[in-house]
């Protein structure tokens, strides 16, 4: 009897049958750069059709234990959803590939294990595919997001000489204890394989004519990037892989480079992979419901709107973002259209944003666009806006292209506003000392008579009742003008307007506090004091991202 037909019968060996089941509808993300070499990106998306019996989900390094104890907890969040998904793909004919690296011993018997081992051989594979690999050619004109090289454990010192006396207790070796994959993750004996190296999981790939792969487990920045099997070999080989993107983790320290929430470095190195490596896509396309998130990731949803060309917030913007708001934020920048000035890309993503921040010149947008923005700001979210947001989507008096729309009104009604010009550009404005009485958290985080404004003063009295003055500015033989402010909206929403933003402004510490202060009273938060900028502003400059030593 053949071989092949043996194993068939015996169950261990699956090859592609005729495909019956419903192609798995997919929205892939990834980001393209505004434009040729810019170092901006816009997020898109579209939409493919894949053949289950065509697809694989790996699920790489979802262990039974870590040296990182913060890790395991996030892992036994992480694996009922990771088993749900790929129940669910099963059903639908996607093959299951559970890559618990170097646990092999443990499912010597296993009729996965076997499964695999009995794969036909191939008589060539892809280059290097049974080595580690830390970048590909895509890459090299990326700086690394993220500073890694110390390992990236992010637990509290005492916890983690604890875990590490717990793991030793238990006869592991408390830097590799993992032995098998977490017991949450469902193994089906008849249909799944086990395997962790490369060839065998290529082997397995062409054997059931596979040529879509989901990556799915931790961490990403390391095995899921770099693994024999990761996204990096997969993709230059030359499948249609996709990590998914709420599926996963990263081993990143907070203490370390960018000083970023945990979470944040997560969405960093998804932002890598999007943008040089491959799409991603989300659970809840499979699901249903909300995408995966972990319980201790309390961060806002902050979308930057930007579209203007005088005041480069283009750079500025996501700059001053990286540093001072990705503790507490997650931050998404939708940048204008090159090609549509009356376009801003992704606009779409407001709808599950929790705060916005504008940074918008002139702008009329599709009226089912504009519709979008006016649905956020009647559900009281707040709302941040710089300089010329003030005037973010009028047109001076001109009518709007055909199917586009204005709000006019925005100035007025969302920031309390009431822009008409501004001063000369050649006129220096100083910024007055608050009066004794004033107080608020927003001027208590900063000095801003300390600010030198880089630009030109804008003329927006009167203010709308309902507004508190930050700070004035005023320039020789005119009235002093309102700078930054904060307005209780009529659907009792939060928002912080101020008129500076020029890209002199953003050299200053005591301006990147007061923006900072407002985006972080506007939500509810504590805002950040001027020393606290001025010491993330140092170590931010003095660190770097780094994948090793």
């Amino acid at each position: 009897m053949p071989m092949a037909l043996l194993l068939c019968l015996c169950g261990l060996l699956v090859f592609p049958a005729a495909s019956h089941a419903q192609p798995l509808e997919l929205t892939l993300q990834f980001q393209s750069p505004t434009s040729p070499d810019s170092p901006r990106f816009h997020r898109r998306q579209r939409q493919e059709r894949w053949v289950s019996e065509r697809t694989a989900v790996i699920v790489c390094d979802m262990w039974d234990s870590h040296h990182c104890v913060n890790a395991v907890r996030r892992v036994a969040q992480l694996a009922p959803r990771i088993d749900a998904f790929c129940g669910s793909l099963r059903e639908r004919g996607v093959t299951i590939i559970h890559a618990p690296s170097s646990c092999m011993d443990a499912y010597q018997q296993h009729p996965s294990r076997l499964r695999s081992l009995q794969v036909p051989k191939l008589e060539s594979y892809p280059d290097e595919i049974d080595s580690w690999c830390d970048q590909i050619p895509s890459e090299e004109r990326a700086a690394y997001p993220i500073d890694q090289s110390e390992g990236g454990e992010d637990d509290d010192l005492l916890e983690h000489r604890q875990w590490a006396q717990r793991l030793a207790a238990e006869g592991r070796d408390p830097r590799a204890p993992w032995l098998r994959q977490v017991a949450e993750i469902q193994i089906d004996p008849q249909q799944d394989y086990i395997s962790d190296r490369g060839s065998e999981i290529w082997g397995i790939l062409a054997a059931n004519q596979i040529d879509n792969v989901v990556l799915v487990g931790v961490h990403t920045n390391m095995c899921v990037l770099g693994r024999p099997f990761g996204l990096r070999r997969l993709a230059s080989a030359g499948k249609n892989v996709v990590l998914a993107r709420d599926l996963t983790d990263t081993m990143y320290d907070p203490r370390a480079w960018p000083y970023a929430s945990h979470f944040t470095g997560t969405d960093l190195i998804i932002d890598h992979v999007e943008r040089y490596v491959c799409p991603t896509i989300a659970s809840s396309q499979v699901l249903g419901g909300e995408p995966f998130r972990f319980s201790a990731d309390d961060r806002f949803k902050l979308v930057m709107l930007i579209a203007e060309d005088e005041y480069q917030t283009a750079a500025t913007l996501p700059h001053f973002a990286a540093k001072h708001l990705s503790q507490h934020f997650s931050v998404q920048t939708l940048f204008g259209s090159e090609q549509d000035r009356n376009q801003i890309v992704g606009l779409d993503a407001v709808r599950d944003a929790d705060a916005l921040l504008v940074s918008v010149r002139r702008r009329a947008l599709a009226a089912s666009e504009l519709a979008i923005l006016r649905e956020f700001v009647s559900k009281a979210k707040p709302v941040i806006g710089i300089r010329t947001a003030s005037h973010a989507f009028s047109l001076r008096g001109k009518e709007p292209p055909p199917g586009q729309a204005v709000w006019p009104e925005f100035d007025a009604q969302v920031f309390g506003g009431h822009y008409t010009n501004h001063h000369g550009n050649q006129l220096t404005a100083e910024i007055l000392k608050p009066a004794a009485d004033v107080r608020h958290a927003i001027l208590d985080a900063t000095k801003v008579t300390q600010i030198q404004p880089g630009g030109s003063l804008y003329q927006v009295s009167p203010l709308a009742a309902g507004t508190f003055v930050i700070a004035e500015g005023q320039v020789p033989d005119e009235p002093a003008e309102p700078i930054a402010w904060t307005f209780i909206r009529s659907d009792g929403g939060r928002s912080f307007y101020t008129s500076l933003g020029h890209p002199d402004d953003f050299s200053q510490p005591e301006f990147e506090a007061l923006l900072s202060a407002g985006v972080h009273w506007a939500c509810g938060l504590k805002p950040h004091r001027l020393s606290d900028v001025r010491e993330q502003e140092e170590r931010y400059q003095a660190g770097q991202g780094k994948q090793r030593k």
